[in-house]
C-alpha cells in the first residue's frame, strides 16, 4: 500500500467571466458626413476609420507614426491616426483621402500627383495626398526643399520623392504663384534617384 493519498478527481477552474469594455458616445464629421458612434476607449481613429466605417483609403502602415501611412486630416490640420484615439476626437472634423475629390472631380492635388507620375505602388498616396493639403492648410511651404522637409513623416518606398515634391509645388504654385526667389530647375534629379 502506498503512503500517497488517492488521487482526488480535478476541479475545473472557474469559468471566466468576459465583461465588455465600455463604450463611449462619439460624435464625429467626416468627410462632410456626421457620425454619431459608440467606441471602447483604446480603438484608434485608424482603425475607427478603416474598420468600422470601412473608409480603407487611409493605410495601416507601420502603426507606429512612422511612415505616414494612416494621414488625415483633423481641423484642417495632418495627424497620424494610428497615433490617436478615437475619442480624442470628440467633435472634430476629419477628411480621409476618400473626402478630397468633389464627387467624380478629383481634388487639384489628385490631378496633380497623376499628372506628375508621383505614385508607383500607390500604397502611400493617400498619407501623401493627404499631408500635401495639410502642409498647404498650414501655408508654411514656399520652397521645394520646405516641402520635402515637410512632408519628411511621409514615407515612399519606391523613392517617388521627387514627382510627389513636384506635384505638390505645382499645386502650391497655382494657388500662391511662383515663389518670390527663383529655385533651381528640378532637372538636376535622374528619375529613379533619391535626392539627398
Amino acid at each position: 500500500m502506498s503512503d500517497f493519498p488517492a488521487p482526488r478527481a480535478a476541479t475545473p477552474p472557474p469559468p471566466a467571466t468576459t465583461r465588455a469594455a465600455p463604450l463611449y458616445p462619439l460624435r464625429l464629421t467626416i468627410n462632410g458626413e456626421p457620425h454619431t458612434l459608440e467606441v471602447e476607449s483604446t480603438v484608434s481613429l485608424l482603425d475607427l476609420l478603416r474598420d468600422r466605417l470601412q473608409l480603407t483609403g487611409t493605410k495601416k502602415g507601420c502603426d507606429h507614426g512612422q511612415c505616414g501611412a494612416c494621414t488625415v486630416l483633423v481641423e484642417g490640420r495632418r495627424i497620424n491616426s494610428c497615433l490617436t484615439l478615437a475619442v480624442m476626437q470628440e467633435g472634430a472634423e476629419i477628411t480621409t483621402v476618400e473626402g478630397l475629390a468633389n464627387g467624380d472631380e478629383l481634388h487639384p492635388l489628385q490631378q496633380a500627383f497623376i499628372a506628375k507620375d508621383a505614385l508607383q505602388c500607390g500604397y502611400c498616396t493617400p498619407g501623401q495626398l493627404c499631408s500635401a493639403q495639410g502642409l498647404i492648410n498650414e501655408g508654411q511651404a514656399c520652397t521645394r526643399d520646405q516641402v520635402r522637409e515637410l512632408m519628411s513623416g511621409n514615407i515612399c518606398r519606391c523613392g517617388a520623392y521627387p514627382q510627389i515634391t513636384d506635384a505638390v509645388m505645382a499645386v502650391l504654385e497655382e494657388s500662391q504663384g511662383p515663389a518670390a526667389t527663383p529655385e533651381a530647375s528640378p532637372a538636376h534629379w535622374t528619375p529613379g534617384t533619391v535626392p539627398a
